[in-house]
């Protein structure tokens, strides 16, 4: 990031970064004093890889290879990696055991899912939010995306998640602005890849572009297949009906897998400017990956999340113009914030659904509320990360069709 915004840092954040600063040193203290153990990446994988299955245990490998060897974790980095890639596993440990014995599960049916399809930070939560506030929706909890498998005693989820969130919104406050939530909030279902050891939970945390690459080429159906499965313990583990709020950014690029998952899907197409697209997803990454090490590189960010801006609106845009069959409305980002009221009518009357008044009133509500979050503080550039909107718009595209 340029050095005067910098020097121009709030001061909250300054203190986040002293504190991450002492968390390092002891850490390293610790490790060199035989109190703490160090994160046992190399055992644990052997001992996870004789133990699972290759679908999950090979990217397993590659993953934690290129955190050894690409992403220069800090100490603070190297045991947070650690500690999500244990709950990933114990997720795909549990959600296979309970595949195993609860047969009821594989019946249940998540039919004509509603899908939020959009680009990192193309608008896709407030209209995920808005959608959520009509409760003949349901929806993915933030407390559900990070453990998706239930406990056999007492649901803690909800107050882990909680702590999870005060603990890295102390680390950096600036995430608060980036990416409001709190643990029973509706999210996105990047955590239904984690036991897969697939997605962007990981890439846009840590500079594993081994990982990255290994994933875009191969057949990724038996992710899919996993995440149907976890939707499907998600439903089977709490009461409510209606059709299911869907998002994350990484339908993106599997869309045409996502479809074979649920061919009944109805698409919300959420288009903005990618220029605005890029520098913001670059921002978010950066404001992750910065915590956990520290060389990251914002010029290297921008790169990698222009390139990963064109491939998920290359990959949708064909994915969308072959499957013709299949329901889809294009909503703008200008639009929601020009008339969110008009916006989000023209959602229902594609949904087929009246829009109410109490429905309408709660929205505004939420609205109000999200106000006052904090997330206008959101502030980047794209010279930041070493672009600039015209070579943006060149590479993704600057019509609709390529801006999703």
């Amino acid at each position: 990031m340029s050095k005067r915004r910098n020097r121009a840092a709030r001061p909250a954040l300054r203190n986040a970064m002293s504190t991450i600063h002492r968390l390092n040193h002891a850490l390293e203290r610790a490790w060199a004093r035989g109190l703490l153990p160090e994160p046992p990446f190399e055992r644990a994988l052997a001992r996870w890889s004789a133990e699972g299955d290759p679908s999950w245990t090979e990217p397993l490998a590659i993953l934690v290879q290129s955190l050894i060897e690409e992403a220069d974790l800090n100490p603070l980095g190297r045991t947070m990696a650690y500690g999500q890639i244990a709950r990933a596993v114990a997720a795909r440990r549990r959600a296979d055991a309970l595949w195993r014995t609860r047969f009821e599960i594989a019946d249940i049916r998540i039919e004509a899912p509603i899908v939020i399809l959009g680009q990192m930070r193309s608008g896709t939560t407030r209209v995920h939010r808005l959608l959520a506030c009509d409760p003949r929706f349901r929806f993915t909890r933030f407390y559900e995306t990070m453990a998706p498998v239930p406990p056999r005693g007492p649901d803690l989820r909800p107050l882990a998640a909680a702590a999870g969130l005060r603990f890295v919104h102390h680390l950096n406050p600036d995430l608060k602005a980036v990416h409001p939530t709190t643990a029973a909030a509706p999210e996105e279902e990047f955590g239904l890849f984690s036991p897969s050891i697939h997605g962007a939970q990981f890439e846009a945390q840590w500079r594993v572009p081994s990982f990255t690459r290994w994933w875009e080429q191969v057949d990724r159906r038996p992710v899919y297949a996993t995440f149907g499965k976890l939707m499907k313990i998600l439903a089977w583990s709490r009461a409510g009906s209606g059709p299911w709020l869907m998002k994350a950014p990484q339908f993106m690029e599997d869309l045409d897998l996502l479809l074979e998952q649920f061919p009944d899907a109805r698409l919300i197409c959420l288009d903005r400017d990618p220029a605005e697209v890029a520098g913001s997803s670059a921002s978010l990454v950066w404001n992750q990956m910065k915590v956990q090490s520290d060389s990251a590189d914002a010029a290297w960010i921008g790169a990698e999340w222009l390139r990963k801006t064109a491939r998920r609106a290359d990959r949708s845009a064909a994915v969308r113009a072959a499957r013709p069959d299949v329901p889809q409305i294009e909503i703008s980002f200008d639009a929601m914030n020009q008339d969110w009221r008009g916006a989000v009518a023209r959602i229902y009357d594609f949904l087929d659904l009246p829009l109410t008044s109490a429905v309408e009133a709660a929205m505004a509500r939420y609205l109000a509320e999200a106000e006052r979050s904090g997330f206008r503080g959101h502030r980047y550039s794209l010279a930041d990360f070493g672009l600039d909107a015209e070579s943006v718009r060149n590479v993704v595209g600057a019509s609709a069709a390529y801006a999703l």
